[in-house]
């Protein structure tokens, strides 16, 4: 009877291990982004935050400065890395190529060093299109190229991040444009991602579409999960929001006469509070899931149906200092205890 009991305990164990073993498989399998965000006084170490992602097999991280902490973390880790020069240090590095020398010789050599760390793209800026800081980025991008060319770094793809306010339209796929006010600085950038390879990185929310306009955008269009095509362009057949933001920033780089730029996403997600039924924790992790699968298909838009879009998540943590309290401190997959938000398998099974 001992015996018998034994090998059912044996049988239950064996089991769990193999279940556990077969998460960490799915795990390690995961090539999606997330963005590590650090406006919080209550996040934790940069190293466990490292163990983090490592633990669920998160490839990729999106940092929004050149954390020192963060990336002496990163060292080894396998991690990729989206780097972000931060906008208040752009009227400096547009001032002196030896200025943007002296920034990477400080944030970016010390750690790639015997191939420690890989920082694939480096970001002039975040969401600075329009604005104040606009016309630093593309001086600061040719000085940052020809700095990595010179040190045989061309690995290294240099770019900006936009954000919807960057287009006149971000819904329709067909209607997007950028805005006439940045038109003639995005002719420039366009063309520098055309010679260099680099693609247009920008950040979609279907999140603030739908919360802006929720009688006429639908939940089920914003969340994929629409049963069929909602939008129709021509032949083209839209059954997310997503697929025609991303369809916006294409039709806006077209009509700048630009039409071989690939586009990374790097900033989608959905809040878990802040905006009552808008934001549940549920409506977060089915976004997050069903994004993570759009992304994960390795497909392209209806628009350009060959080409795969890369996309990051944002963001890992709940952060508490973001400066519009409720929603925009609610996009976590985690707490800063590390605690999943909601229960980890609905979003990464």
């Amino acid at each position: 009877m001992m015996m018998g009991l034994f090998r059912q305990e044996l049988i239950v164990v064996a089991t769990i291990a193999a279940a556990l073993h077969n998460q960490i498989r799915i795990a390690e399998a995961i090539d999606i982004g997330f963005c590590y965000g650090m406006l919080g006084d209550n996040l934790p170490p940069a190293t466990d935050v490292v163990n983090l992602y490592k633990k669920y097999g998160f490839s990729k991280m999106r940092l929004f400065d050149p954390n020192p902490a963060a990336l002496n973390a990163l060292r080894g880790s396998g991690i990729s890395v989206i780097l972000v020069i931060r906008n208040d240090d752009l009227p400096n590095l547009a001032a002196s190529p030896d200025a943007v020398m002296a920034w990477l010789a400080t944030n970016v050599e010390p750690y790639i060093k015997d191939d420690n760390l890989n920082i694939r793209i480096i970001t002039v800026g975040n969401e600075i299109i329009p604005g104040k800081y606009a016309e630093n980025i593309f001086p600061v991008m040719q000085s940052l190229q020809n700095i990595l060319l010179s040190k045989n770094l061309n690995e290294i793809k240099v770019s900006t991040v936009l954000s919807r306010d960057t287009l006149g339209s971000s819904y329709s796929p067909w209607g997007g444009a950028f805005k006439p006010e940045v038109s003639g600085i995005m002719k420039g950038i366009l063309n520098f991602f055309s010679q260099t390879a680099s693609p247009l990185c920008i950040n979609v929310y279907p999140y603030f579409a739908y919360a802006s306009d929720p009688v006429n955008i639908r939940l089920d269009y914003a969340q994929f999960t629409a049963p069929g095509p909602v939008v129709t362009d021509g032949d083209l057949k839209y059954i997310n929001l997503f697929d025609a933001m991303v369809g916006a920033f294409f039709s806006a780089m077209e009509k700048e006469g630009v039409n071989n730029v690939n586009v990374f996403v790097t900033e989608s997600g959905w809040p878990s509070a802040g905006n009552g039924q808008l934001t549940t924790s549920q409506l977060a992790a089915t976004y997050n899931k069903n994004f993570m699968n759009r992304i994960l298909t390795a497909k392209g838009t209806p628009k350009r149906p060959f080409t795969h879009i890369e996309g990051f998540i944002f963001a890992i943590f709940n952060e508490n200092k973001k400066q519009s309290a409720g929603i925009e401190n609610n996009f976590g997959l985690f707490y800063p205890n590390m605690q999943p938000v909601c229960p980890v398998g609905h979003v990464f099974t």
